[in-house]
């Protein structure tokens, strides 16, 4: 009995590889990245890259199992969630005020250790961020923020309510 179990899900595993694939986040830059609109320092950059452009970007590096089914769906569904939240790759098409919020909250997350994920983490371990990557990322995303404060009017920094 356990071996046509076995059997079952063995064909089960390999039938779901003949669904599709979904597309590649692979794509050209736009001129829209976050580093073509605020100075980011080349640590804070690096950090950005290894930690969190896999899944906040235009542009992310498969690993080998990501050709897989179920993970292929898994690691899409992932990254579409991941750019909805924030995309540095199209940073420069968000409104003032989303720039300004999104700031915050990379600040908040990255202090409060809730990015990267640690689903992401334990597998990439080179994304884990140490204290000293944290505090970069956490003055950086603040020192722009002020910077932005002092660039536009304090009213296209906060979202405009509708009535």
């Amino acid at each position: 009995m356990v071996k046509k179990i076995l059997l079952l899900i063995l064909i089960l595993f390999v039938l779901f590889q003949l669904w599709p694939r979904p597309a590649k986040n692979q794509g050209p830059e736009t001129g829209n990245e976050i580093s073509k609109l605020y100075p980011v320092p080349e640590d804070v950059m690096n950090n950005l890259k290894t930690a969190c452009y896999d899944c906040h970007s235009n542009n992310t590096n498969y690993p080998w199992y990501a050709s897989i089914q179920p993970v292929a769906l898994w690691l899409d569904d992932h990254v579409k969630d991941g750019k909805k939240e924030v995309n540095f790759s199209e940073f420069r098409t968000y409104n003032l005020a989303r720039q300004f919020r999104k700031l915050e909250e990379i600040g908040e997350q990255v202090k409060e250790q809730e990015m990267p994920l640690t689903s992401y983490t334990l597998i990439h371990r080179n994304a884990k961020l140490n204290e000293t990557d944290r505090l970069a990322i956490t003055n950086w995303t603040e020192a722009t923020r002020e910077l932005m404060r002092k660039t536009y009017p304090a009213d296209s920094l906060v979202r405009k309510r509708k009535t």
